[in-house]
């Protein structure tokens, strides 16, 4: 979410087996849902989300068919799309993914095909670059939750 602003859900999947790249934005005030013109960059299912409230969203990784290494960034200013060239360390879905806004955003644990993984890779917001960090999560895990205190400091 746009802290404030407005809420977005991206890519899914249907039940014939279809894999979505269609882009829904819900605007606070109103709770009017509408749909952005340019939707993510690969259509997919179990993508994971995160944000830098006042700047951008992103959507990271996803199920094409077998996993995606793919990060769009969608910019709150214009809801322009733009696709990450260091995207995921690996091809993964179904992580959890929060952030710490204004800072960096995390993405940790999913699938990669053939297996659970516990990588956790971060993406700084002052240039979008990916780190993997040394430590990953304490187990494999897939279908995650991810949350964040993202309260001002006093």
């Amino acid at each position: 979410a746009n802290s404030g602003t407005a809420g977005y859900w991206g890519g899914g999947g249907v039940v014939t087996g279809s894999y979505q790249s269609v882009v829904d934005k819900l605007t606070f005030a109103t709770d009017a849902v509408s749909t952005l013109g340019t939707g993510l960059s690969v259509a997919r299912n179990y993508p994971s989300g995160m944000a830098n409230s006042g700047t951008a969203g992103y959507v990271l990784g996803g199920h094409t068919g077998s996993p995606s290494a793919v990060v769009d960034k969608f910019a709150f200013s214009d809801d322009s799309r733009t696709t990450l060239g260091t995207g995921l360390s690996s091809a993964r879905y179904a992580g959890g993914a929060f952030a710490d806004s204004g800072v960096a955003g995390y993405v940790g644990g999913g699938n990669d095909g053939s297996t659970n993984v516990t990588t956790v890779n971060k993406f700084a917001f002052a240039d979008d670059s990916r780190t993997t960090l040394g430590t990953g999560l304490s187990a494999t895990s897939q279908f995650t939750a991810g949350w964040a205190n993202s309260a001002a400091l006093a």
